[in-house]
């Protein structure tokens, strides 16, 4: 779909509106990263000399047009930097996921044949070494942290201080052909390309162009009104098209500041001190600070139980019509403006969301109970749907119009519609502009007049217009006797409960659904610390007769849940089997992004899907799993098979399913 950039203002690239930023507001910040617990910041104008010195410093390596330039590791203003600066030489920016194992970086460096890479640590230079030899077109390596890389051998292995260094002695030398290059980017230039998860096989990589990147980002800002003081925390995956787009290109289109953790087990109190006002999360971190909320106050004092439990009543009851503006009596008021002094101001600063002005959530489904818990303290917490091709933006919920079970309307410029077969297709100024290397999958995904397949079953509601996502296209299949199978919708069912960390629902061709469970270790693991059982692993906690039996009450929860939806009602779970360990990346089970890869769990765990249709009441089983230094082991265990109450339904309800 053909978009001019004038509604921009003629700014047609991520490194001009670099310069802009740096023109307008060169004195604010741009980024702050902590190390060794201080806060360091930089403006914008010093973000457009360091960027500026890395271009150089790439020109004066080789880096050509047209290059691909791997970036590897944890969220960091330099490689931020990077990005941009390679954008600016009119190379070719492709992160990586930083915990991905060197077999999987292999496919993606070889696939876009990168000649760079610039990487954090020794331990990502070392997955680099071990796949060097099938990667013909890479040449240089640019190293962050210089921690135990003396002895390595150093000619094509260089820090990145030193790239900078170089670029900026060769500034004169090259600063006329970095500004040619530049200036020749525009709208149709190439911005990023990222690679899709790859559920069912290799992953792709998605080219989006700063057309795509930049009218995504200038509609969603002003569909949220983002202004230039925001603060966001930057913190997903670089991989991911999420983080590209909050953390470049939103950042760069309204000029706010990305602040980065120092690390992983240190972002939740990075979090309580940046206070962001503009945020992210997919479900699970907020299922994780609610569940770690509800952890606390189990060992809370009577009087803090009885104030949190009696304000936490009234918030779930007046919060959301308080924070949608709708009418709400003065007595309702006055104890809500009470109960946020007492205990909704100081619980938001504890989880660090207290001045969040809009906060969204997407990826999975969330839980109603979830998701109303958090609007209920008064945080705007919205949801979208977006994929990688769409550079993020499908629909988005307007402020006033936020409901836990739909995800919005269209956003700003997109076309939404759905297909006789229930698929829904979009178009807009984000649509990716093919897939590298994949004329076919381009083809298929993509057709002429620009409308993308998502590959997701949805349908609009009557009167609002909001679009309800019912699971993915393929995984919609039908029971034996011809009813519908989604598998997703059971799965979000039961994962809503705090207990389980992931669930795979079986059915397809099947009489009956069965599933598997991996419970979450730390909210199982506290509650058998307060219960005073003992466990010494995950596999034994996962088989404990007490916390086989709590699953047995969730997935019965989840069955009377489904008896009362029409559609969905044969979907109730017959019988189950916790798995003896998490679905793992490592081992293939999950992707990066936590999406479960339903051929290779069917595969890999068939003797227990077996167990769960022949009537046995255990399984004995071998798995093969990675350690994270990338060995391989094997771990053996024998599995209960329960069997879970279904709740019978009626003949009406029988029909309506047909």
């Amino acid at each position: 779909m053909a978009q001019s950039s004038q509604a921009t203002g003629g700014l047609e690239s991520v490194p001009a509106l670099l310069q802009r930023n740096a023109s307008e507001f060169g004195g604010k910040p741009a980024y702050r990263e902590k190390e060794f617990g201080i806060w360091q910041c930089w403006t914008w104008s010093e973000t457009e000399k360091e960027i500026e010195s890395l271009a150089l410093g790439f020109i004066n390596l080789g880096v050509q047009e047209g290059d691909f330039i791997a970036i590897i590791g944890r969220n960091r203003p330099c490689f931020y930097w990077t990005i941009v600066a390679a954008q600016s030489v009119g190379a070719i920016p492709v992160p990586l996921y930083q915990d991905a194992a060197a077999e999987e970086m292999a496919f993606v460096m070889d696939h876009c044949g990168a000649r760079f890479a610039v990487v954090e640590d020794q331990e990502q230079v070392d997955k680099v070494i071990e796949i060097q030899e099938r990667l013909h077109q890479f040449e240089h390596m640019i190293y962050v942290d210089p921690r135990g890389m003396r002895k390595y051998d150093h000619h094509k292995l260089h820090r990145f201080v030193d790239i900078q260094e170089q670029g900026r002695a060769a500034y004169y030398e090259f600063i006329e052909d970095l500004t040619a290059r530049r200036g020749k980017l525009d709208y149709d230039s190439v911005c990023v390309m990222l690679y899709t998860s790859g559920t069912t096989g290799n992953p792709k990589g998605v080219v989006l162009s700063n057309r795509n990147i930049i009218e995504a980002s200038r509609s969603s800002a002003e569909f949220d009104n983002l202004q230039q003081g925001e603060e966001v925390l930057a913190y997903l995956p670089m991989a991911w098209v999420g983080d590209f787009i909050f953390s470049i290109g939103q950042a760069y289109w309204c000029g706010f500041c990305v602040n980065c953790p120092e690390s992983a087990d240190t972002m939740q109190t990075d979090l309580r001190e940046i206070g962001p006002t503009y945020y992210f999360a997919p479900p699970r971190v907020f299922e994780n600070q609610l569940t770690n909320v509800m952890i606390r106050m189990e060992d809370a004092g009577r009087l803090k139980k009885w104030l949190f439990d009696t304000f936490m009543a009234h918030a779930r009851k007046v919060g959301p019509d308080i924070l949608d503006g709708k009418s709400v009596s003065a007595w309702d008021r006055l104890k809500y403006t009470i109960g946020s002094f007492l205990v909704y101001g100081p619980l938001k600063d504890t989880l660090g969301l207290g001045r969040v002005r809009v906060g969204y959530t997407a990826g999975e489904a969330i839980g109603p109970e979830i998701f109303d818990f958090y609007r209920s303290l008064g945080i705007n917490l919205k949801q979208l749907y977006g994929q990688t091709e769409a550079s993020v933006f499908i629909t988005l919920q307007p402020d006033g119009e936020v409901r836990s079970d739909t995800v919005g309307v269209a956003a700003p410029g997109v076309e939404i519609r759905i297909s006789e077969d229930g698929e829904v297709f979009y178009r807009g100024p984000g649509t990716f502009e093919y897939y590298y290397k994949n004329a076919e999958s381009t083809k298929k995904t993509k057709d002429e007049n620009g409308w993308v397949a998502t590959g997701d079953a949805g349908f609009f509601e009557e009167g609002s217009g909001h679009l309800r996502i019912i699971d993915r296209a393929k995984d919609v299949g039908k029971m034996a006797d011809g009813k519908l199978f989604a598998p997703k919708y059971v799965e979000n069912k039961l994962k809503f409960f705090p207990n389980i960390l992931e669930a795979v629902v079986f059915g397809n061709n099947r009489s009956e659904c069965t599933a598997f469970i991996n419970i979450d270790l730390n909210a199982v693991g506290n509650w058998a610390e307060r219960n005073n059982i003992g466990y010494a692993s995950y596999q034994e906690l996962a088989g404990h007769p007490r916390v086989l039996e709590t699953m047995r009450e969730h997935v019965e929860d989840v069955n009377r849940s489904l008896a009362e939806d029409p559609m969905l009602s044969h979907c109730q779970v017959h019988r189950f089997a916790v798995l003896h360990k998490e679905l793992d990346a490592d081992d293939g089970e999950i992707t990066r992004t936590r999406k479960v890869r339903r051929g290779v769990v069917a595969d890999k765990y068939e003797d227990i899907i077996a167990a769960l249709y022949d009537g046995s009441e255990e399984v004995s089983t071998t798995t093969e799993v990675t350690y994270e230094d990338g060995r391989k082991g094997a771990i053996s265990a024998t599995l209960k098979v329960c069997d879970a109450q279904v709740v019978p339904v009626g003949p009406a309800r029988q029909e309506a399913a047909e």
